[in-house]
C-alpha cells in the first residue's frame, strides 16, 4: 500500500468480514470441532495457536523456503470450524473439518491489502495453495504442544503450539476498535522514567460497517501485544480485550490482544 493511501475502514471491515464467511462449503459430515480448551492437560486444535517450527519435504528432508529469515513465522488458529493463518501480508481463513486423524480444508479466502514485501507476497500464496491439499494432522501433548500437518505430495509441517488468549484467561475476549494517533505522548507511568504512552480513542461501528460513535481521544497505558507502533502512522485496530484474573496492584485488569489492523494511513 503507498503510504499515501489510507486503507478506508469500510472497505477493511468488509473484507474482515470475508475472511469469516465460508469461501467454498464445507467438508462433508466433518467431525465435531474440538473444545476449545485442554482436555486432561491434553491439546486440541482451537485451545492453541500453531506458530510453524520446521517444514519437510516429500523426501523428509528439510525444507527452509516456508520460514523467512527476519519473519516472523505463520501462525494457524483454529476456531469454530475455521481456519485463519496469521504472520503473512494478508490473513488467510479457511473453513474446516476433521474426522479422526483426518483434516479437510475449504478453499482459502483472504483480505486484500498490497504487500511491498515481495518474499512475504510469494509465500503467501504458496501457503493459499499447500493448505486445501493437507490430508491429516497429528497433536503430541508435552511441555510444548506440537501439531504436524500432512500433504497430499508427502510433505509436512510441523508447529509448536502456545495456550490463546481464550485459554490463557478463561473465557472469549471483549471485541472492540481502537483508533491509535500517530505519535506517542510523555505520560505517567508508574516508576517508569520518560515513558512514552499511545493516544487512542474508542470506534463503534454498526452492522453495515459504518461508524456509530468515535470517542475522545485518551492517554493509552497499556500496550497492544501483537502491536508495535511506527511513528507517523495513524491506524485502526481491531482489539479483544481480556480480563485478567488477580492482576497484581500495579497491573491493568485488562490484556488486550491485536486481532488485526484494519486501516492505516501515513500521515504528514
Amino acid at each position: 500500500m503507498n503510504d499515501k493511501q489510507a486503507l478506508k475502514t469500510l472497505a477493511a471491515l468488509a473484507l474482515a468480514a470475508l475472511v469469516g464467511a465460508c469461501a467454498s462449503a464445507p467438508p462433508q459430515t466433518p467431525a465435531p470441532m474440538p473444545s476449545t480448551t485442554a482436555q486432561n492437560g491434553a491439546p486440541s486444535l482451537a485451545s492453541h495457536d500453531w506458530n510453524l517450527t520446521a517444514a519437510f519435504d516429500a523426501q523428509g528432508r528439510s525444507d527452509g523456503s516456508w520460514l523467512l529469515a527476519g519473519h516472523t513465522p505463520m501462525q494457524l488458529h483454529f476456531e469454530g470450524q475455521r481456519l485463519s493463518v496469521r504472520n503473512l501480508c494478508n490473513m488467510l481463513g479457511a473453513s474446516f473439518g476433521t474426522q479422526g486423524g483426518d483434516m479437510q480444508l475449504g478453499r482459502p479466502v483472504s483480505t486484500m491489502r498490497a504487500c511491498a514485501d515481495k518474499d512475504l507476497m510469494r509465500l503467501e500464496q504458496r501457503v493459499g495453495a499447500q493448505l486445501p491439499t493437507v490430508t491429516r494432522y497429528q497433536l503430541n501433548a508435552g511441555g510444548t504442544p506440537q501439531l504436524q500437518l500432512f500433504f497430499a505430495d508427502g510433505s509436512r509441517w510441523e508447529l509448536a503450539g502456545q495456550p490463546t488468549p481464550q485459554t490463557q484467561y478463561g473465557g472469549p475476549g471483549e471485541r472492540m476498535f481502537l483508533e491509535v494517533a500517530p505519535e506517542r505522548v510523555a505520560c505517567s507511568h508508574g516508576v517508569m522514567k520518560n515513558a512514552q504512552c499511545l493516544r487512542v480513542r474508542e470506534i463503534r461501528y454498526g452492522d453495515n460497517g459504518a461508524k456509530t460513535h468515535v470517542g475522545q481521544w485518551q492517554v493509552f497505558y497499556d500496550e497492544v501485544q501483537g502491536y508495535t507502533h511506527e511513528p507517523g502512522m495513524r491506524n485502526v485496530l481491531r482489539i479483544n480485550r481480556f480480563k485478567r484474573q488477580n492482576p497484581p496492584a500495579d497491573a491493568s485488569a485488562y490484556v488486550y490482544m491485536l486481532d488485526m489492523v484494519v486501516e492505516s494511513e501515513r500521515m504528514k
